[in-house]
């Protein structure tokens, strides 16, 4: 028989989403329309997220006939058995400690380091009504979104949803819309500087390598 208490913990629903928000809202600080529609869009998914994790598992109740055919004996609706990759990969143990789980975090972890980062060099060039190039915007054009998009794909390895996998693709999407408007407005407002920049700079995958002294030393502190 599973735990009842193991879902319908709508509390628990509402404080870790606004946990994550909060993170994510205090790390952009939204301020144009554009800010607001990447924070949305990413609020919605981790609503969805922890909906099922904490509240209503629609996934299993969803998947409940073929998961009990596949797994006999493994009940799903007890809230460890609610890591589906952690049985559906094969993984023993305490899912919290299996090498998804982990990686999961580390993710996740990065991807609100990249945030803040980002937002400290973009908020900088804000104040000068300069163009953000220096930090991770000298490595990738878009690195909050791409900050976005990896907490969020962080969350899928640890608890995988139909509604979020759904979401994540589609929000995918909206980040590289969101990001094509962006450069339409700097090119508006900056022109030339701005056409070297995306000729200089890649858009989403990040490039390595070493930072050339003068982006050092115009990072802000």
């Amino acid at each position: 028989m599973h735990d009842d208490s193991a879902y319908g913990l709508w509390v628990l629903v509402a404080l870790n989403s606004a946990i994550f928000i909060f993170f994510a809202f205090s790390f952009v600080k939204p301020t144009s329309k554009q800010d607001w529609r990447s924070l949305g869009a990413f609020s919605a998914f981790i609503v969805a997220l922890f909906t099922e994790m904490y509240g209503y598992p629609l996934t299993i109740y969803f998947l409940s006939g073929w998961l009990a055919e596949q797994y006999p004996g493994i009940d799903f609706l007890a809230h460890d058995n609610g890591h589906l990759l952690h049985t559906l990969f094969g993984f023993e143990g305490n899912a919290h400690f299996d090498p998804l789980h982990i990686a999961s975090n580390i993710i996740i972890i990065l991807g609100f380091f990249l945030l803040s980062a980002a937002w400290r060099v973009l908020h900088a060039a804000q104040k000068t009504g300069s163009l953000a190039t220096t930090g991770w915007y000298a490595r990738c054009r878009h690195p909050q979104y791409v900050a976005f998009i990896l907490i969020m794909f962080g969350f899928l390895l640890q608890w995988p949803t139909l509604p979020t996998l759904v979401m994540f693709p589609v929000l995918v999407v909206v980040y590289v819309r969101l990001g094509k408007r962006e450069e339409q407005m700097a090119i508006d407002e900056f022109g030339d500087e701005y056409r070297h920049y995306m000729e200089a700079t890649p858009a989403w995958i990040p490039k390595y390598g070493r930072i050339s002294p003068e982006e050092k030393n115009q990072r802000p502190n």
